[in-house]
């Protein structure tokens, strides 16, 4: 090995020690953070189906195409389904053709954002405001007013009808 191929592996090394630990942190940040409903792990796993507790506790995501929310078109509210939070109108609920129930504005004060780099490039993670559940991501490719799509797993949501 020459001394410049050397150092750039170790250039490589050092950056990979860098980042690693960044991207490896990111599915437990809303957990860490304190949010006014709260369970255990274990009581999470009590209250919610596994395929919800795979979605809103460990940030998983669901098939596309697989949610009956996807095809919700009544006047109501789409709750966070762990703690009852409303998070989207149904006025704001367009057909983004992702296979996920997409909404262009949220309900004020309903969800927080973080950056999530677990999929190797920086995105804008949605958790419910309650609960710090895990609903999906918000992306800058959404219709007018807002341009916004916040791309949500249906796993995570409840409908509530007008």
């Amino acid at each position: 090995m020459t001394d410049r191929s050397t150092r750039r592996a170790f250039l490589g090394w050092l950056g990979v020690g860098t980042v690693l630990p960044l991207v490896a942190g990111c599915g437990g940040a809303a957990d860490a953070m304190a949010y006014p409903v709260h369970f255990t792990d274990a009581e999470w796993k009590k209250r919610l189906t596994p395929a919800q507790y795979y979605i809103l506790r460990e940030q998983g995501t669901e098939q596309p195409f697989s949610s009956p929310l996807l095809n919700e078109h009544r006047k109501g509210i789409f709750c966070c389904v762990a703690d009852g939070n409303p998070l989207y109108s149904s006025a704001t609920k367009f057909d983004s053709g992702t296979g996920w129930p997409s909404f262009w504005q949220p309900l004020p004060h309903a969800i927080d954002t973080m950056t999530d780099l677990s999929g190797g490039i920086p995105r804008t993670e949605v958790h419910c405001a309650r609960c710090g559940g895990h609903l999906g991501h918000v992306f800058d490719d959404g219709p007018p007013p807002t341009g916004k799509r916040y791309c949500m797993d249906g796993v995570a949501l409840s409908f509530v009808p007008a």
